[in-house]
């Protein structure tokens, strides 16, 4: 490389932000992910012998995907070729794979072909790549933030190892941070900036493990001071992570765990952790619609007549969402979460309609009582339909004392929680007295 080019590259190198600039030059640099690459674990063992089967990297944004892809590649003497699955289609796939065939013909090593996004290329696309990983021509590793069971398909699944990246913790997340600052070459060590102890602490664990967001802060805190205090505080990195919650993913795994989160915590009658879970949610930017339609549905599933008025306020609570927006509606929403969580639990709906659905699905149909049929037109007097038949209201006590079903069932339990318990023991009465009828018919 000559002079001028050198040159170039050196300014090329420089213009990078701090995370790409950082980005670690070999394994032993890599912070974090002992679990997959400590001494004796499989990823390490299968780097050490340069035998990269296919193997799909899961993990959240900022936890090192792409860049433990690229030491792959340099520990084991692969050709790396990259696709990202937002930009590329078949087409794009074809022509990396014709030209690993033509590198493996040729007697060079298997090439690596690295896929970013991978839960992004549809059903064909992932197909397309089955031969070849099957036939040996390349060795995948696909990255993914979305879990990989749900995102791609069962049949490059069995044909991969799965290794899951976890969020870097709070002291790898410093030491990192503090690496970058002392680092005169790649990092900030050239700002002659001081970076206090509380605001590298807050930046490590305010980023929740994503490496890339607490470099780009530290950076941005960094060249903000710069010529002025040349001093960063807390204050400082806390207005430089201008989004708190950041790397979100309302299709994939944060929306489904963070629901679940939310309804478990409300099941469990705990408030405060419904509410931080609702908070973790709103500032994700999830889809307020589908917050009030699972809160509807809990409603009723999990609270039922324990409080009957839980599934009108959140019914209201989702009116009154859709009609007012955020940000006022998270005050609606925290309401209607600390409502739900403390009110009394019954799941005695719930059970009753699936226990009944099974009954319809799984054993005989049950005919309708002649007395219970239709009798709203010619003829239905000469079949039989309505006779014996007793109008409710007619009675003193609004119960007619027949048998409804025909056979001996029950299905709704109400638990002895709230409301509930009273038509528990309302249902028991009303049950004593139908039973004669029912016994009655039996005999007949």
């Amino acid at each position: 490389m000559d002079l001028f080019a050198q040159q170039e590259a050196d300014h090329l190198f420089a213009a990078q932000p701090l995370a790409a600039r950082m980005r670690p030059q070999s394994l032993e640099e890599f912070v974090g992910q002992h679990h997959i690459l400590g001494s004796g674990k499989l990823l390490r063992r299968l780097i050490a012998s340069g035998r990269i089967g296919s193997i799909i990297l899961h993990g959240p944004p900022g936890s090192g995907k792409t860049t433990l892809a690229r030491l792959i590649a340099s520990e084991t003497g692969s050709k790396l070729l990259s696709l990202n699955a937002i930009n590329s289609g078949v087409k794009e796939v074809r022509e990396v794979l014709r030209t690993a065939t033509d590198d493996v013909a040729a007697g060079e090593r298997r090439p690596i072909l690295f896929i970013d996004e991978i839960h992004r290329f549809n059903k064909s696309q992932q197909d397309a790549l089955l031969a070849d990983v099957e036939s040996g021509v390349i060795s995948l590793i696909g990255a993914t933030t979305s879990n990989p069971h749900f995102a791609v398909n069962g049949a490059l699944i069995s044909r991969s190892q799965i290794f899951t990246l976890e969020p870097l913790p709070p002291e790898s997340m410093a030491g990192l941070l503090r690496r970058a600052m002392n680092d005169s070459e790649r990092g900030l060590g050239g700002r002659s900036v001081e970076v206090t102890d509380d605001a590298v602490e807050f930046l490590a664990s305010a980023t929740d493990g994503d490496a890339r967001r607490a470099l780009a802060a530290l950076e941005v805190a960094v060249e903000s001071v710069v010529g002025e205090t040349k001093k960063v505080d807390r204050e400082v990195a806390m207005e430089s992570l201008t989004n708190r919650v950041g790397g979100y993913d309302a299709t994939g795994d944060d929306h489904y765990d963070l629901s679940s989160a939310l309804i478990k915590s409300i099941r469990g009658s705990d408030a405060d952790a419904a509410i931080y879970w609702l908070a973790r949610i709103l500032e994700g930017g999830e889809d307020i619609r589908f917050l009030c339609r699972r809160l509807v549905i809990l409603a009723s599933e999990d609270v039922g007549n324990a409080d009957p008025q839980a599934l009108p306020l959140a019914v209201s609570a989702m009116q009154a969402c859709e009609m007012i927006g955020l940000p006022e509606s998270q005050l609606i929403l925290s309401q209607t979460v600390a409502y739900l969580a403390l009110a009394p639990k019954s799941n005695a709906a719930t059970t009753a309609i699936g226990a009944a659905r099974r009954d319809v699905r799984d054993q005989q149909i049950i005919p309708v009582p002649k007395m219970l049929r239709c009798t709203h037109y010619a003829g239905a007097e000469k079949l039989g339909h309505g006779e014996g038949y007793v109008y409710a209201h007619d009675e003193e006590d609004g119960i007619a004392e027949l048998d409804y079903l025909g056979v001996d069932r029950e299905y709704y339990q109400p638990v002895n929680r709230g409301h509930e318990s009273l038509m528990r023991e309302q249902l028991e009465s009303i049950r004593k007295r139908l039973r004669p009828s029912r016994a009655a018919s039996d005999k007949e």
